[in-house]
């Protein structure tokens, strides 16, 4: 999904990481490797020096140092994908079996087979017991495999509050054709099993079941009479080449019409921010280079899935398909793995507070 508008979002000093920087709660740095000669020189030095007023320098010798979007660009998406997509990896905790359909300047390429079929608001099973038993967190997987064969029904315009804005678009695919609704769908179930995991009800918009969609304010209304503790909506960006890089989408404060994100700006920031930190973490991925100011954190008041949101929302371009460097993460089951894996942590750390 391509983003129109520049808006960084961050407060406070930026933490470097692997040249740019990122600002968030829950970032944690990866720390430098240990020789594995470290443990045992530290004994032997320490027994050096024991009694000495050396010991200050050896500690400094031998101990761990620690350590601690929006662009203009619009998909370039193929009117037909490739019939043999990169074929999916299968996640640790085995799944069972777009929104919004925004982005991409709503022109974006056609795409897509259909997707396995299940209830869009179902879980794989009953939630476990768990720290997050009791919460209930609703996955939006990015777009349809199948909007790209109904080009007059994701055309509609639907009201956004702010204006109208059209009921969903294709999304964008890599240059051989793996499109997004494939990437967004298969890395949703891999967060559906990590959250299941961890005792909570996890809800979709859509399972890979319905023809097209849904539209975006259907996308939105779904978390809401769902009363989730959090919706987070997947996708991929379809930016220009050399664009690299994950960014999360926070809502804006919007007041009009339908919308009304106020009481959820805070939240939703909240949300983003940790999901953010712990994507860095899990994946190594660094934040987006081409929107954001380095903060990986993009405000937005345009997107009908957040405008219409009455519970915190958030949305995270995970990688730029467009770009090949971004592509070859994004098309390996390994890595979808990780990046679901940041995902859950992110949401895991919200919920828990």
């Amino acid at each position: 999904m391509t983003v129109r508008r520049r808006e960084a979002a961050g407060a406070g000093p930026p933490r470097m990481v692997a040249g740019v920087s990122y600002v968030g709660p829950d970032f944690e740095p990866p720390q430098p490797r240990r020789s594995p000669l470290r443990r045992p020189l530290t004994v032997a030095v320490a027994a050096v020096v024991v009694g000495s007023v050396a010991g200050w320098g050896v500690w400094q010798a031998v101990g761990d140092p620690g350590g601690g979007d929006d662009g203009s660009h619009r998909a370039a998406a193929r009117n037909q994908p490739r019939t043999a997509p990169p074929a999916s990896s299968t996640p640790s905790a085995e799944p069972t079996a777009s929104e919004d359909g925004e982005g991409k300047d709503g022109k974006d390429g056609k795409k897509g087979d259909d997707g396995k079929k299940a209830s869009p608001t179902a879980s794989s099973g009953a939630a476990a017991d768990g720290p997050l038993k009791g919460k209930v967190v609703v996955i939006d997987p990015g777009h349809n495999s199948g909007n790209f064969r109904h080009t007059a029904e994701i055309n509609r315009k639907v009201n956004i509050g702010t204006g109208m804005k059209e009921c969903d678009t294709t999304g964008t695919s890599t240059n051989d054709g793996y499109t997004e609704a494939e990437f967004t769908l298969d890395v949703s179930r891999r967060v559906r099993a990590l959250l299941e995991q961890q005792g909570a009800t996890v809800k979709f918009t859509q399972d890979g079941n319905r023809e097209w969609g849904p539209c975006i304010d259907e996308r939105a209304r779904i978390g809401n009479a769902a009363q989730a503790d959090a919706v987070v909506s997947i996708h991929a960006d379809g930016s220009a080449a050399g664009n690299r890089g994950f960014h999360v989408i926070l809502p804006g404060a919007v007041h009009e019409g339908a919308a009304d994100t106020r009481p959820i700006v805070g939240p939703s920031r909240d949300l983003g921010e940790r999901i953010a930190g712990k994507f860095v973490r899990e994946t190594g991925s660094a934040p987006s280079n081409y929107v954001g100011g380095g903060t990986g954190l993009v405000t937005r008041q345009d997107l009908g899935g957040l405008n219409l949101s009455t519970v915190p929302k958030v949305f995270i371009e995970c990688g730029n398909m467009r770009d090949s460097k971004d592509a070859a993460l994004l098309t390996t089951g390994t890595w979808r793995q990780k990046a679901a894996q940041g995902i859950s942590e992110g949401i895991v750390s919200f919920l828990r507070g």
